[in-house]
């Protein structure tokens, strides 16, 4: 089912409600969107493309009112190399799980700790299994793609070293002149005088 990004909603979603889950029976499910999802879920997550994507696993029933979610995510995705904008793919797998608590309620007070069990969410009437394949590929996605061979070159704003070795200035080359010139004149001086007075 395709939504509308701008409604903060994921674009790939399959709602499972509660209250039709059996609590003796694992329910199972297969998550695999076609072309147009994964295009709309591309452009969502601000990569270039979803070659393919899969989302297969189980909801278990844990006593008469918790769920256990596991699946396995596999996925090849496209985004753009961060220095030579080249096509860079990937392919992504992961094992998910979630446990989903009806006795769950977030911990009061302004200085709380976070929760070492980040798969334990509240259960609420619907368990959206996309939402979660979802979640989980954007977790995965390579922040930094970069294609094969594709390296960083520091920018010189200094013109002189952009030039060749041969052409570049030698800044000492101007005195050595100036001291050559200094040094006849010193010796001309010898020859016919203190500089500036009549022989």
């Amino acid at each position: 089912m395709a939504k509308d990004p701008q409604d903060g909603l994921w674009t790939l979603t399959y709602p499972l409600r509660v209250a039709r889950l059996s609590n003796k029976v694992v329910t199972t499910f297969a998550l695999q969107p076609d072309v147009s999802v994964r295009k709309a879920l591309a452009q969502q997550l601000g990569i270039s493309a979803i070659h393919h994507m899969q989302f297969v696993g189980t909801l278990t029933p844990r006593g008469r009112r918790d769920f256990v979610l596991q699946a396995r995510l596999t996925a090849k995705v496209e985004q753009p190399c961060i220095v030579s904008l080249r096509p860079v793919m990937t392919e992504l797998t992961d094992d998910v799980m979630r446990r989903y608590a009806h006795d769950y309620s977030d911990p009061d007070g302004d200085e709380v700790e976070l929760p070492q069990d980040d798969t334990l969410e509240p259960l609420s009437e619907v368990i959206d299994v996309g939402s979660v394949a979802v979640e989980a590929l954007a977790l995965l996605l390579p922040e930094y793609p970069r294609a094969p061979g594709a390296s960083f070159v520091a920018a010189s704003t200094d013109p002189a070293a952009e030039m060749a070795e041969g052409d570049r200035p030698k800044p000492f080359a101007g005195l050595a002149e100036l001291a050559s010139r200094m040094a006849g004149k010193a010796d001309e001086n010898d020859e016919n005088g203190p500089a500036g007075t009549l022989p």
